[in-house]
């Protein structure tokens, strides 16, 4: 498991503010239900779009059909962010991750990743393995997107805390 380092930073801070955790961060990311996926399109207008996604091996999944806006973009740039939360003031925290998507089409990682969607959607999102990439229920081509996080951030409410998790290169 990649380790980041945390840091608070006060500019943003109450002053009685401490860190979010990682453990409490990745949690957040484990089991939110909806992210909101930030692509850059080919002349740089950024693009944004809900995606369900799940937390595996330190990277953060989602898939998209072939030819679907976001994954037009991510053929030229694969720079993302993908952002959760709650829209509420006073408590809970949001959460912004950064990374680069990248294809995911080794077999046994699809086969992991299509009983972790089927475990954490209790079946409502059931992908089959076929060839490199994902088959949905209507036989339609699914790709898999893996973002390893670079940066995430956590924004806590009620005692505001901005912590940064920053993943650095071994």
């Amino acid at each position: 498991m990649r380790v980041p380092e945390t840091t608070l930073d006060s500019r943003y801070s109450d002053p009685q503010a401490v860190p979010t955790t990682w453990d409490d961060t990745r949690q957040e990311i484990e089991v939110a239900e909806l992210f909101w996926l930030t692509t850059v399109r080919t002349d740089g207008r950024p693009h944004v779009t809900p995606v369900v996604a799940v937390w595996l091996n330190d990277a953060l999944y989602f898939a998209t059909g072939e030819g679907e806006q976001k994954e037009r973009n991510l053929r030229t740039n694969s720079h993302v962010i993908l952002t959760t939360g709650r829209n509420d003031w006073h408590e809970g925290f949001d959460v912004v991750l950064e990374g680069d998507a990248h294809l995911v089409t080794d077999e046994a990682i699809l086969e992991l990743l299509g009983e972790v969607w089927r475990h954490k959607w209790d079946g409502r999102w059931e992908y089959a393995t076929h060839d490199g990439h994902f088959l949905s229920a209507d036989g339609s081509e699914v790709l898999p997107f893996a973002v390893t996080p670079t940066k995430v951030i956590a924004f806590a409410k009620g005692m505001f805390a901005h912590t940064v998790h920053r993943f650095v290169a071994n």
